[in-house]
């Protein structure tokens, strides 16, 4: 395996960025390298900058479900490069998308297009808050729903009833609406709603947590969060910003049978190119300026190239829905290898992760029993032997 220049552009960003990487999760500390510094894709496979070659397990952290560059893709893009880049202003292409989206998952009948996870899940807890008027939230410890500062929080000194921020930067104020349950644990939500249930706006959940290694949800989990919501009149918010279009057509609600009040879509979306969605039912996006009082703007957001790779993407997908049962086929093989060595493994369809723990992994605590030291050893034999997956 070379490294001579990712060795040396490594060098030179040093001083440039933090890490040298744009995106933490990115950096090879936790495995005790340095990052690669990719060159080209394509189909199953990565190059880096040295010319080495990985089977990619990566697949830029999900947008990759038809894999690199995929033809009908780069196609698409390019000619929608020619007639330009950005405008600020509507296009046929969101209209396009749009109404793709919604005939895929029905419970998004209103939405708007963004640029990032991040983005589309603080605008759907802002429009939930306007909707109901209530300013707590309650998330899942080792669910994560991008970096705005309402969400970077974790569990206090008191349990379930407080969160401190999780990051340097993000005063104790901004969090102090947000309430921290445990992930697959009814017991810890229903604590909360018996104290604040008529002050809470909403409930954000990955349907299936996939931020903390891959974390399925206990059978009766998501219906009782959706009766808990309906109860007290809170919003239910599904971040299937992973799950989307990954599960299946029509995301994780779909696979589980629940219909959310509001989702935040992302990574696949875009086909490869930087966008998100949230909406949800209409008299709830409705709340959205200008027909409404929440304020949310973007001048890149529904930009054309970015539809244009999303519209190809998904419709690749919806007229192939075989890609699903092949992909859950090679799952299920890749799942059978790795326990047969002794792991712990989640999976669902695609989604599948490798825990070098004997627990049972269904929540933050038991993702945190792994053995990150044997994690390292196997994730750089990996690489130096052509198999490139997450460095953490």
């Amino acid at each position: 395996m070379k490294e001579e220049i990712s060795r040396k552009l490594y060098k030179r960003a040093v001083s440039l960025m933090p890490g040298v990487v744009n995106s933490p999760v990115r950096a090879f500390s936790a495995v005790g390298r340095i990052p690669l510094f990719i060159d080209r894709a394509k189909g199953d496979k990565i190059y880096d900058a040295d010319g080495n070659e990985y089977i990619d397990y990566v697949c830029s952290w999900g947008p990759g479900i038809l894999g690199h560059s995929h033809p009908k893709i780069i196609e698409a893009v390019k000619a929608a490069c020619d007639k330009g880049l950005t405008f600020g202003a509507p296009t046929r292409n969101e209209v396009e998308l749009a109404e793709l989206i919604k005939s895929l998952m029905p419970s998004i009948e209103v939405m708007r297009m963004v640029n990032s996870g991040t983005e589309a899940t603080m605008s759907a807890i802002r429009v939930a808050r306007g909707y109901t008027g209530r300013d707590m939230i309650v998330k899942f410890k080792g669910c994560y729903h991008g970096h705005s500062d309402g969400l970077l929080v974790k569990a206090g000194s008191a349990a379930l009833t407080s969160a401190v921020p999780d990051s340097d930067g993000v005063p104790k104020s901004y969090i102090q609406n947000t309430l921290v349950a445990e992930y697959n644990d009814e017991n810890s939500v229903r604590e909360l709603f018996d104290k604040f249930g008529n002050e809470i706006a909403c409930i954000i959940v990955e349907p299936v947590a996939a931020n903390m290694g891959v974390v399925l949800p206990k059978p009766g989990f998501l219906t009782f969060l959706r009766d808990i919501t309906d109860k007290y009149n809170s919003v239910l918010i599904f971040d299937e910003v992973i799950t989307g279009f990954r599960l299946g057509l029509g995301g994780a609600q779909e696979y589980y049978g629940i219909k959310p009040d509001m989702t935040a879509l992302g990574k696949i979306v875009g086909g490869g190119m930087p966008m998100a969605v949230y909406g949800g039912r209409r008299e709830i996006m409705q709340c959205v300026s200008p027909t409404g009082k929440v304020y949310q703007a973007g001048t890149i957001s529904g930009n054309p190239i970015a539809t244009t790779a999303g519209i190809t993407a998904l419709k690749i997908l919806s007229e192939n829905k075989n890609i699903y049962t092949e992909i859950d086929r090679k799952a299920a093989g890749l799942e059978k290898a790795l326990k047969e060595t002794g792991l712990s493994v989640n999976r669902i369809g695609s989604l599948l992760c490798g825990f070098f723990t004997d627990r049972k992994v269904e929540n933050y605590d038991d993702a945190l029993s792994s053995d990150t030291k044997k994690y390292a050893e196997f994730f750089s034999y990996l690489l130096e032997n052509g198999i490139y997956i997450a460095p953490s």
